[in-house]
């Protein structure tokens, strides 16, 4: 198996979190503080050189309702602007509505400040949505 990259997208942040070899297991790698889109997608191709992938796991934030509303367009437009440099890229979207709760309450438990856990909320729901897609696949 080949690696996969999870991406957690938002207005500001973009979490990563890229899959062991074996597509076991989802580690945290960055997060990335959004500047301007072609820097976004510069980086996020540097990490896809990196791990030596083409395969991403987006988060696709549907409402609870399990409606699409205006975030999945965000989500979306930011992928086809990825598409467009990176032709070959394989994208899987995955419904994310429970992963920053999920990432929230682990950082929770684990005792994080609050100021720390800012800085790492969307790296750990990245990691939540590939471990749900890892899983899936399995």
């Amino acid at each position: 198996m080949k690696r996969v990259i999870g991406l957690d997208i938002g207005d500001r942040t973009i979490g990563i979190a890229v899959s062991d070899l074996l597509g076991l297991t989802a580690q945290g790698v960055e997060t990335i503080r959004r500047k301007k889109l072609a820097d976004d997608i510069a980086r996020l191709g540097e990490l896809m050189e990196q791990y030596e992938t083409r395969e991403l796991v987006s988060g696709y934030p549907k409402n609870m309702n399990g409606t699409e509303g205006d975030r999945c367009e965000v989500v979306k437009a930011f992928i086809d602007e990825v598409k467009a440099v990176y032709p070959d890229v394989q994208v899987t979207f995955w419904d994310e509505r429970l992963s920053t709760v999920a990432a929230t309450r682990s950082l929770l438990e684990a005792d994080v400040s609050r100021k720390k856990r800012k800085k790492v909320i969307d790296k750990m729901a990245a990691v939540f949505i590939l471990q749900g897609y890892l899983d899936s696949i399995r």
